[in-house]
């Protein structure tokens, strides 16, 4: 099945028109989206921009064999102007036919209003009908003539709760699925624990707009996510890579200063797997109504899946670790540790109190180096700062900076949040996932 994206933004492009905000006006050039539309094999058009057949120009490949085409809402059967009088041997909608298309008894083409439920067959392709998450808009799952499938998920502002991912899975994985998953990762999830996507499953965003983060922001959060966005005019062909792997970072360490955003990045990334176990090292600290405020703060955040437990024996908790984990955080880890070795007070640290630090930090780095499963780790970078007036503050700073060192040795992907801006300081490197042209 090869896909040919005609456009991968939501309905009104990006950028949008006479916005000024920094996504949009950083926006240019190859990075310019159109409204999604997608070619499957060349006669099969899914949703349509403005300009499809310019579009379709440009990246080579003509509507010419066009002789179906499927809207999945309203929002995306605005601009029916450029289809021909005859041509086409069906376009088909939850609604009714929009404006601008000829009637069929005037010369244009069949007009069939679909529902969840239905099946059908057009051309070499078995369409089925899904629920599409929104009032008034359907998914479609098609079945190319070699076998592959591919589910198209459209556009929504209803939450996660509200979708149909348990009728988007039918017990099969995917090969492909396009869908918002900037907007919504959590749908990703939901079709992880389904088992409608796996590790060989290609995820492809689309309708981006200008909420999404621009440039190579984009493509790092993606790509954390599992999932990854073509350009407009790319070129997608499934299973032509049989050996493809999807290249996602396994251990990341996530560091920044106070209130920097760090704790929203590491959540972030894994608001697209199933089942995450989050590890909080604070702890609970009685009479102290601020801190209690933090701690419910971090739990409204995480999606309800979410197991979590309090615990600083990270190196036993890691070590046995049998699916994707967030730690936050080490800092609160490594205060914990020095409070259990009495390592505060200068003539204990002397006395043995340092080894004993030392001995746990080595032995979670280990354990870190050893797993298996996903993690996400989170940490406080203080050695930029002030110097702390205490012998006992100078020792927690160059401890928490050898943590940070230790576990950034050991992982995958690094990454320093500033004013909620991550900027990567070790990434892994990219491959092509399936050929493209």
């Amino acid at each position: 099945m090869e896909l040919t994206f005609l456009g991968t933004a939501g309905p009104r492009g990006w950028p949008q028109p006479f916005c000024t905000c920094a996504s949009c006006l950083g926006c240019t050039g190859s990075a310019v989206r159109e409204p999604s539309c997608v070619l499957v094999d060349g006669t099969l058009l899914i949703d349509c921009g403005p300009e499809p057949a310019h579009a379709a120009a440009r990246a080579a490949r003509p509507l010419t064999g066009v002789r179906h085409l499927l809207l999945s809402g309203p929002g995306e059967s605005a601009s029916l102007g450029w289809l021909p009088a005859a041509g086409l041997d069906m376009v088909a909608a939850p609604s009714g036919p929009p404006s601008g298309l000829p009637a069929p008894t005037a010369g244009g083409p069949p007009w069939q209003t679909v529902e969840a439920g239905e099946q059908f067959t057009l051309g070499s392709h078995h369409v089925r009908v899904l629920p599409g998450g929104s009032p008034g808009r359907v998914a479609y799952a098609v079945t190319g003539p070699g076998g592959a499938r591919l589910l198209y998920i459209p556009s929504s502002v209803l939450a996660p709760e509200a979708d149909a991912a348990p009728a988007w899975a039918d017990g099969r994985p995917y090969d492909a699925v396009l869908l918002d998953v900037v907007a919504w990762p959590e749908r990703l999830a939901a079709l992880r624990r389904e088992g409608a996507v796996t590790e060989e499953t290609d995820v492809l965003a689309v309708h981006l707009s200008h909420e999404a983060p621009p440039g190579e922001e984009l493509q790092r959060r993606l790509a954390a996510w599992g999932a990854r966005a073509v350009s407009d005019g790319g070129v997608v062909r499934l299973g032509a890579d049989p050996d493809r792997q999807p290249v996602r970072p396994h251990r990341t360490l996530i560091l920044g200063g106070a209130r920097s955003g760090k704790s929203a990045e590491a959540e972030r990334r894994l608001s697209a797997v199933p089942d995450v176990v989050y590890v909080a090292t604070g702890g609970t600290r009685d009479g102290d109504a601020e801190w209690a405020t933090r701690v419910a703060a971090h739990r409204d955040r995480r999606p309800a899946s979410w197991t979590t437990v309090e615990s600083t024996d990270l190196a036993a908790l890691i070590g046995a670790a049998a699916g994707p984990m967030l730690i936050d955080c080490l800092s609160l880890w490594l205060t914990a540790v020095m409070d259990e070795c009495g390592a505060w007070d200068d003539e204990a640290w002397d006395s043995g109190a340092c080894d004993a630090v030392r001995a746990r930090v080595d032995e979670l780095a280990a354990a870190w180096r050893a797993c298996r499963a996903p993690l996400v780790a989170v940490g406080n970078e203080v050695g930029s700062g002030v110097v702390p007036p205490t012998s006992s503050g100078r020792r927690f700073r160059d401890e928490l900076g050898r943590l940070n060192a230790a576990i950034a040795a050991e992982s995958d992907e690094v990454l320093l949040v500033v004013a909620g801006l991550s900027l990567t300081l070790r990434g892994l490197p990219r491959k092509p996932r399936h050929a493209r042209s």
